[in-house]
């Protein structure tokens, strides 16, 4: 698979979420399972894995080190700090930017994963009580210990990054973004203006642009996406044109509406690296397939302006709109 150069760290050019194998997509897989995909995915070609210490909490990096234990030079490992879980394994995400606890979280991070560093740390939410200068600063501190070797900031708004990137530079932000949430497209000048890449967390709208959900799919017991507005009833009456402009493109370029969907986020100007997660072989190979399908800069441009004309449903956590965040 090909790379991509997020702020001075090279990745392929899809990474892999590992969320899914232990956190809000159904039943926990067992390790054996978890490993098995893992090791799929690495095999695959997918050498960035991006993991939390807030998904389980704790399984998915315990599971994510176990995998790497022959393994470990041969990806680029990112993790997050700087969240709790309201009800310990789930519920809404409580920030805690505080300096120590970063360092107490980046220890922790490391005994889990059974490492000597992180390639990539990223602050999981930003802590309004805490200013970013305070959190870019021990970030700092960690690189220069050698314990993390670039930083980033999820859910990142442009002052905040500003004020971040000013203290120690950030490599990339991880934010919510796919055809249906492009919120933070606003920030693209600016990320192309200070040398950051974006990793896009939800690339296929948790699944649903894979054109293979709709209002009759069922989830089990503990899928987050049961309870998403893309997936109700009226999304699917209000996506019909968007569905069909995705599985048009994907006719004449011999792809799949997912591949589509990764392959138009990855063809555009500013870096950015999707990361779907899937338990699945036969869609790795198939998300895989997208980082060989280049749209040229006019037929973004084009593709653009009709997602902005057809109309789409809701979208958990975003919004078509590209209003500056």
């Amino acid at each position: 698979m090909r790379t991509v150069n997020l702020g001075g760290l090279d990745v392929s050019a899809l990474g892999y979420g590992c969320m899914g194998i232990t956190h809000a997509y159904g039943p926990a897989l067992d390790d054996a399972e978890g490993i098995r995909i893992l090791h799929a995915a690495i095999d695959e070609g997918y050498t960035f894995l991006d993991t939390a210490e807030s998904y389980g909490p704790y399984l998915n990096e315990e599971l994510v080190g176990k995998a790497l234990v022959d393994r470990r030079d041969a990806v680029i490992l990112a993790t997050k700090c700087g969240v709790y879980l309201e009800h310990g394994d789930h519920g809404a995400p409580i920030p805690d930017g505080r300096p120590d606890v970063i360092r107490q979280s980046i220890e922790g991070s490391l005994a889990r994963l059974g490492t000597d560093h992180v390639d990539l740390y990223y602050q999981h939410r930003i802590d309004p009580y805490i200013p970013a200068e305070d959190v870019a600063g021990v970030m700092g501190e960690l690189i220069a210990e050698g314990k993390i070797l670039h930083w980033g900031i999820s859910e990142a708004t442009e002052d905040y990054l500003r004020a971040a990137h000013a203290v120690t530079p950030v490599s990339a932000i991880e934010n919510r973004y796919s055809m249906m949430a492009r919120d933070y497209e606003a920030l693209f000048p600016t990320l192309n203006e200070l040398g950051i890449g974006l990793v896009a967390f939800s690339p296929l709208a948790n699944g649903y642009l894979s054109g293979k959900y709709d209002h009759t799919s069922t989830f089990g017991e503990g899928d987050y996406r049961a309870g998403m507005p893309q997936f109700s009833e009226e999304a699917t009456n209000a996506n019909h044109q968007l569905l069909e402009l995705i599985a048009g493109l994907a006719e004449q370029f011999g792809a799949t509406s997912a591949q589509i969907s990764l392959a138009w986020m990855m063809s555009k100007a500013t870096p950015i690296v999707p990361i779907p997660g899937t338990t699945k072989p036969a869609r790795l190979k198939e998300n895989a397939r997208a980082a060989e399908i280049r749209l040229s800069p006019v037929q973004v441009q084009d593709l653009d302006a009709a997602l902005d004309r057809v109309g789409m449903s809701a979208v958990f956590g975003g919004s078509a709109r590209t209003t500056k965040p």
